[in-house]
């Protein structure tokens, strides 16, 4: 083995000083599928090396505690990549023989493989090894037109081809048995705050996923042709205004006896001149900006602090925009005033147009709705709002948009 190993390398070492920009492109796509035809059966040499050493114990006789530690140490792979490898040798090595044969030989990349077989071992115990032959016949000759992906999902669907009678139960033992591993394996981490974000990962139940999906797309949508959100930061914005809407709901249980909310500690100093942080509960540290945007939702209560950080003002939840007085603004501004903006009162936060912190009153001649993106938006500073005579807000722009600053007024929500 040895030297057929030198031999391929020295070919490689033939191709290594080939002159590309020479070649014509029919044989520089002959040569692109050679190169990853022969990468793909070296692969699948070496994990049959990997199964075969694994199996002789030779990693712990050599003093390592498992074959994927040693196999990290000396091909110098990540801990992640060693895991794989061995996990991957051992199901090709369990797999049919057909399926290790199409492997080595090229008919089956090294991940077409592994789905091949892991579809075939998850084949329900009452099918006949007739039926499993078919399986890998059918699924290896899908092979040639099906990347692993949609390969595997045709997997899910392979006995209505070959058994049918066998489909529908094995269909519904699977969906139990995912459905028990969803469960099992469901959780929501939150990181510790760090460089002014929050990592959030986890796993879902379908379920759950789908009834966040489906909370989640409304919101998520672009709000204008000037909108450079990317989708990631929009559907991160619609998970804000998510738990946003939860805890403006009253539906959310008590929390030590008191309402969910949000709480947000500041020097008065600070928040008036717009320096120093506000903190959470949590211990996280917030801009001067991010507590004014905050101090605008009724879901936020603000602990504002003097100079010996006495309590100056504990606001209560709810206080800005309650009762009748949001009724009021949601009569006058229908949604989102914000010029364009379709957004519905449940999406919006009331916001004083001369903020809080600053003297301004808690009036309906002093207030406006927005949604989240265009109360991010009105705060940044570029855009100005304010109410004008007969009442009803309208917006001014920035000089870059409109040298002129021509006020623009929402007329989305006056259309009936």
């Amino acid at each position: 083995m040895l030297r057929a190993l030198a031999q391929a390398a020295g070919a490689v070492d033939d191709c290594a000083e080939a002159v590309l920009w020479a070649l014509p492109d029919e044989e520089l796509l002959a040569s692109l599928d050679a190169a990853h035809l022969a990468a793909q059966r070296l692969a699948a040499v070496q994990l049959a090396l990997v199964r075969e050493l694994d199996a002789r114990g030779v990693a712990v006789a050599q003093g390592a505690s498992s074959t994927a530690v040693w196999l990290r140490e000396r091909l110098r792979l990540s801990g992640r990549s060693a895991r794989q490898m061995v996990q991957l040798a051992a199901t090709i090595d369990a797999a049919p023989p057909t399926v290790r044969d199409a492997v080595l030989h090229g008919t089956l990349t090294v991940e077409q493989g592994r789905v091949v077989a892991e579809t075939v071992a998850a084949l329900p115990v009452e099918a006949e090894p007739a039926v499993a032959e078919k399986a890998t016949e059918l699924l290896i000759s899908w092979a040639d037109r099906f990347d692993p992906t949609i390969l595997s999902r045709l997997g899910e669907r392979v006995l209505t081809h070959v058994a049918p009678d066998l489909a529908d139960q094995a269909e519904l033992a699977a969906l139990d048995r995912a459905a028990e591993r969803a469960e099992a394996r469901r959780h929501v981490t939150l990181s510790e705050p760090k460089d002014g974000q929050v990592r959030l990962s986890g796993n879902l139940d379908t379920e759950t996923a789908s009834l966040l999906r489906e909370a989640i797309d409304p919101l998520c949508a672009p709000t204008g042709e000037h909108d450079d959100r990317s989708a990631g930061q929009r559907r991160a914005d619609a998970l804000g205004e998510i738990c946003r809407l939860a805890l403006r709901s009253g539906h959310l249980p008590d929390n030590g006896g008191d309402r969910p909310q949000l709480v947000v500690t500041m020097s008065l100093d600070a928040l008036v001149n717009g320096m120093g942080v506000g903190i959470l509960e949590t211990g996280a540290r917030l801009t001067p900006g991010a507590v004014r945007r905050l101090a605008c939702d009724s879901a936020v209560l603000p602990a504002v602090l003097g100079g010996n950080s006495q309590i100056l003002d504990v606001g209560r939840q709810r206080r800005l925009f309650t009762g009748p007085l949001r009724r009021a603004l949601v009569l006058r501004d229908g949604g989102c005033a914000f010029p364009g903006c379709d957004r519905p009162p449940r999406w919006c936060d009331g916001h004083h147009v001369r903020h809080w912190a600053d003297g301004g009153a808690t009036t309906l001649g002093n207030a406006v709705l927005l949604c989240g993106h265009h109360h991010r938006l009105l705060h940044r500073g570029d855009w100005t709002v304010r109410i004008a005579p007969d009442g009803r807000p309208e917006f001014l722009p920035p000089n870059w948009i409109d040298p002129l600053r021509t006020p623009r007024r929402n007329l989305y929500h006056r259309r009936c």
